[in-house]
């Protein structure tokens, strides 16, 4: 087990006493233990009470620093040792933020958020810090009493903190084994309302009834996936909505899940992303990718398996839509690494690769290719949905490589080896850029789309649009719709001024519509849009969002040096992870820029 100390007072100093207990250690004959860390200041460590040597190794870049302890005694068959390291974390650890309380909605108090994936664990927890390795854990966590403590585990009850009347002590305990990269923590000044038997919303009460409706659907969603996928082993599932400087859409942290505040479109229309952290509670978090190169196992499961509920809660055709958008965001992602950039694989090759700088779309949407085709080859979506469910009952608590899946794909489906067998398996696994077999998708819901683009990039007289060209169009319609004119040549300025004015897109406030819309404004060079792309770029920081926009930005030379000025000026107040990405992504220095 693990137990956490944490001291939220004393920003930037901070965490300086986070002792760590790890029972039932691997230890190897020679009773030294490896654990992996990054800028942890180590003070002291012990073996059932009694100290034990411990030397920080090399450093390396992006890995960090190895931590070796070596045990003061002999160890006996079957022995428990309780390892304690005493350490602070650094000011600029990877899988912290400290957020002041100018940067959260309530400007009252500071807020602290972790986010450890893929391989940050260690810049906040000495741990074995690899999918590979699962474990339980409880917690501790001492707060200011103004302040409120989430972890990524079922509450435990609160109490007064013993040793200072203005804090508070909350429990937690999580008694399913996971790994590392899925411990979180949150303390900030947080309410939360229920949205369900099993579920609250949690975030700062400005938020917290806006959430509490965007999230509705919870208790529909995670009955769906439980007919899908097999029963929901974790008790908890509750949603906590992030500061905009979250740098993804979410995170699937057991029992909390993370969310970004760019969901909240007062629509419901951004679900599918519940959907997806969802689908994880059995694809990522039960059944784990055993290392990184294998994340296409997370990933393209889990979008399977989000389209799944889907097409229940809607219909086939949605899924189908959905799956299209998603052919383009990987065409997207695999234009932007380059056709023969070997991080396109499927199963790519990850030696001293910075997990960060490889993240794409890539695992996500041609692992959900591959498994469309397979579906396909098999006999249609209950037959593999079968497979799917077996595959995670036989691996459930385990964490797995591509071969082990393969082998038992051969295995389910042993009445069509021969089928399986003219599949191209290198093509699809260890060849870059796009798939072998382009799916042909029901394309219903994106006809209407595909119509309205063609118009925009064939129609000469912009007097033929009009307001009613949209009306009919849903949520999900007019994404696609932008997302078809994004794959064309830059509309000339004309054409998106007349936009503006028959569909007045400048007023949408669903962050996916505005993303889109406002990249389409830029690559066509219209300046009127470049602060508001700038805006959007800074005002959150999901990096979907903020990386586009900063590249179409710095790709406008008259405004490359705006770009990066803005950049600059508003680096302290991002993510790390993002605040690294945009500094390579406009080739600043990240020297002279803090």
């Amino acid at each position: 087990y693990w137990r956490y100390f944490v001291d939220t007072v004393g920003y930037p100093n901070v965490l300086p006493h986070f002792p760590f207990s790890l029972i039932s250690l691997s230890l190897s004959p020679s009773y030294h233990q490896t654990l992996d860390t990054k800028d942890l200041k180590v003070s002291k460590v012990t073996a059932n009470g009694q100290a034990a040597k411990f030397t920080l190794g090399p450093k390396h870049s992006f890995m960090g620093t190895p931590l070796e302890i070596t045990l003061p005694f002999d160890l006996s068959r079957g022995q428990h040792v309780i390892v304690e390291v005493t350490y602070e974390t650094a000011p600029n650890a990877s899988a912290l933020q400290w957020l002041t309380p100018e940067q959260t909605a309530g400007k009252k108090h500071p807020y602290l958020f972790s986010q450890c994936q893929a391989t940050h664990c260690r810049s906040m927890v000495p741990c074995q810090d690899t999918p590979a390795m699962k474990h339980t854990y409880y917690a501790q966590v001492s707060v200011p009493k103004e302040l409120v403590a989430v972890m990524s585990a079922v509450r435990d009850g609160e109490e007064p903190d013993p040793q200072d009347s203005s804090r508070a002590i909350y429990h937690f305990r999580q008694p399913v084994p996971m790994p590392s990269y899925l411990i979180a923590i949150v303390v900030g000044a947080l309410e939360s309302r229920e949205i369900g038997p099993r579920s609250r919303v949690w975030s700062e009460k400005e938020l917290v009834d806006k959430a509490a409706y965007e999230f509705s659907e919870t208790e529909t969603m995670l009955k769906t996936a439980e007919g899908l996928a097999g029963p929901y082993v974790w008790g908890q599932y509750d949603i906590l909505v992030l500061p905009p400087s979250f740098p993804y859409g979410g995170m699937e942290n057991p029992c909390l899940t993370y969310a970004t505040p760019t969901l909240l479109a007062g629509d419901r229309s951004l679900s599918n992303v519940i959907a997806h952290e969802i689908s994880h509670s059995w694809t990522g978090n039960l059944v784990t990718n055993k290392t990184w190169e294998h994340f296409w196992l997370n990933e393209g499961h889990t979008v399977y398996l989000e389209r799944m509920i889907g097409r229940s809660m809607e219909s086939e055709q949605f899924r189908q839509f959905k799956a299209m958008g998603g052919w383009k965001e990987l065409q997207e992602s695999v234009n932007t690494f380059g056709a023969n950039n070997p991080l396109t694989n499927l199963v790519p090759n990850l030696n001293e690769v910075d997990l960060d700088e490889a993240f794409s779309s890539v695992p996500y949407e041609k692992g959900f290719a591959l498994l469309y085709h397979l579906e396909e080859l098999m006999g249609g979506p209950e037959v593999f949905m079968g497979f799917v469910k077996s595959y995670i009952q036989l691996f459930s608590y385990s964490s797995i490589t591509t071969e082990e899946w393969k082998h038992y794909l051969f295995t389910y489906f042993k009445n069509k080896v021969d089928i399986l067998n003219k599949v191209d398996w290198n093509a699809w696994m260890h060849t870059p850029g796009m798939p072998p077999v382009k799916p042909q998708y029901d394309t219903t819901m994106a006809d209407a789309c595909i119509a309205l683009c063609k118009r925009w990039t064939k129609e000469g007289d912009l007097g033929n649009f009009s307001e009613g060209d949209v009306k009919t169009l849903s949520t999900h319609q007019l994404i696609e719709f932008l997302s078809l004119l994004l794959q064309q040549e830059p509309l000339p300025l004309s054409h998106v001024k007349r936009m503006q004015e028959v569909y007045q897109l400048n007023a949408f406030n669903n962050a996916e519509i505005r993303f889109r819309w406002l990249r389409l404004c830029v690559k066509s060079k219209w300046e009127d849009a470049v602060p508001m792309a700038l805006k959007m770029a800074t005002e959150q920081g999901r990096m979907k969002f903020t990386r586009p926009l900063f590249k179409e930005v710095y790709n406008f030379d008259k405004y490359r040096e705006e770009a990066v000025r803005v950049f600059i000026a508003h680096r302290a107040a991002m993510h790390p992870v993002t605040a690294n990405l945009v500094s390579k992504d406009l080739k600043v220095d990240n020297d002279k820029s803090t």
